[in-house]
């Protein structure tokens, strides 16, 4: 969604790297850079202004003329106020002293409240919440047909007491399913309303009478992302008309500008609480403004990939794996050992986000993006082709036995070699983090690989131990007459500096230090 913003905010810090001092031209080239970047996003302009201000005030402070690195506190200051516009805080529910908790969802029709309806659901349910699904759109065709293949797709419950396609009270539904709640022991309610194509009066007249009928603890009000500046329009719109507590930002997975998304906090002072970023409906998670101002920036977003990595890993899991690459050379490491950990990861979601979320990603997006998911299905096909046998001790794999096994995967023989050599070199690597090494990193003594330790190479070794003989006889002569000399010197007693060293009986103290010597 950010990548054009991204791309142009990277290129224009990087200018400013290798600056010792930042200069008020500097600084006002960055502002009009960043100025040019947000208006290009579609960010509303009011927004860019007061972002604008804010960054130029404390960029001309003390805190950037005073730093060793002016360019990362430049880039500090924008982090800081890209998430105060942002909101700040994540927001979380609030819930109902006393269930259910009644959540509405509103929003203009093809927002995604529906879909977003399902996403929510699975959400609290997988937090230990009963939520159930109300369908209050009778409006748009299909619409309650909709809701329940959702609502069955997410594993929650559903309300669908009347048929829709324009039949029925959507106000009678939303305040039966208070009651159907209480009675099903569900302590959450989320009540989908029917959207509407634009500031339409007798549909956010309905809105406000479903508001009123069920008192809503949270009422959500559902923004397409995608479509920038009328997005802001339409929620001081419905802010104005009915009110909402909360925004929730769908289809961030879109390649439009974004800039609804940074705009909407500050025009309507509402907070952003919930993302959608993909088609599942695993692709939703609540706003954090400073990781989502982190990913704009290419800093990453270490969080949220470690939280998708807690859900996946058991503790249990990760413990048996570590222990199996700290033996010896990781032998005790299969391929079924391999195969696990790659579905596992292939659970935490697609291999391209999850690389997007690294820091520093943003410079190679294009290979990121180019990454065949079938990959990881083709390499699952040549591990599951091999025998039980083969998949313990992959050194027994021959010629032969890499013919059968690219034959019964569909792939060539060169893959298979290629993925038992990538196999070896994986499991070479883990076993030494595992062990507490990391190779390139000098200086840790008792660490393989590391420079020092038992790991430093013969020829370094070798290469350490002096200087070698030079290949010019005349040359070497006068080298060999010099080592003599230095042999010489020191077995008169010369100082380890090489200076002349006189000895005991030559000594004579300063005249002002005899006096002391009695």
């Amino acid at each position: 969604m950010f990548d054009t913003l991204s791309d142009r905010l990277s290129a224009t810090f990087k200018n400013l790297r290798g600056k010792g001092r930042l200069s008020e031209a500097d600084i006002d080239a960055t502002a009009r850079e960043i100025r040019i970047a947000l208006l290009e996003a579609d960010v509303a302009l009011p927004v860019v202004r007061s972002f604008i201000k804010a960054v130029k005030e404390r960029a001309l402070g003390a805190e950037v003329s005073k730093a060793l690195n002016p360019a990362q506190q430049v880039l500090k200051i924008v982090n800081e106020e890209l998430i105060t516009i942002l909101g700040g805080e994540t927001r979380r529910l609030r819930f109902a002293k006393q269930p259910p908790t009644v959540i509405m969802l509103a929003g203009l029709q093809g927002a995604g409240k529906t879909t977003l309806a399902g996403k929510l659901g699975k959400w609290l349910k997988d937090q230990g919440h009963s939520p159930l699904l109300v369908a209050a759109d009778l409006q748009r065709p299909n619409a309650v047909n909709q809701l329940s293949v959702v609502a069955e797709r997410a594993g929650v419950a559903v309300y669908a007491p009347e048929p829709g396609n324009g039949v029925g009270d959507p106000v009678k539904v939303a305040k039966d399913s208070i009651d159907y709640a209480k009675s099903k022991v569900h302590d959450i309610v989320i009540v989908d309303t029917a959207g509407r194509l634009g500031i339409d009066q007798e549909m956010m007249q309905q809105a406000a009478d479903i508001r009123d009928a069920i008192s809503p603890d949270e009422i959500l009000f559902v923004v397409d992302a995608m479509i920038g500046q009328d997005a802001v329009n339409t929620a001081e719109a419905f802010r104005d008309g009915v009110g909402f507590d909360g925004v929730v930002l769908s289809k961030l997975d879109g390649d439009a500008r974004g800039g609804a998304a940074l705009s909407i906090r500050q025009v309507t002072g509402k907070p952003i609480m919930f993302a959608s970023n993909g088609e599942k409906l695993d692709d939703f998670d609540a706003f954090h403004p400073d990781r989502m101002a982190s990913r704009i920036l290419d800093m990453g977003d270490l969080l949220t990939l470690i939280e998708q990595a807690e859900k996946t890993f058991s503790q249990e899991e990760a413990a048996k794996m570590a222990s199996k690459l700290a033996s010896k050379k990781g032998q005790d490491f299969t391929l079924d050992d391999f195969l696990a950990q790659m579905e596992q990861v292939r659970k935490m979601g697609s291999i391209s986000k999850l690389l997007g979320m690294l820091p520093g990603m943003g410079q190679i997006k294009d290979q990121i993006n180019n990454l065949d998911e079938r990959d990881v299905d083709r390499t699952a096909a040549i591990i599951k082709s091999m025998t039980p046998a083969e998949r313990q001790d992959p050194t027994i794999i021959n010629g032969s036995r890499r013919a059968r096994i690219a034959r019964g995967s569909g792939v060539e023989v060169s893959a298979v070699k290629n993925l038992v050599e990538r196999f070896f070199e994986a499991r070479k690597m883990m076993s030494r983090m595992a062990q507490g090494g990391m190779p390139g990193m000098p200086g840790m003594p008792g660490m393989p690989g590391m420079g020092g330790g038992p790991g430093r190479s013969k020829k370094k070794q070798k290469q350490a131990k002096g200087k070698q003989r030079s290949g010019n006889p005349m040359k070497r002569k006068q080298q060999e007459q010099e080592a003599a000399a230095r042999r010489a010197a020191a077995a008169e007693g010369a100082s380890p500096f090489g200076l002349p060293q006189q000895g005991a009986k030559d000594f004579e103290l300063p005249e002002e230090f005899k006096k002391f010597m009695g």
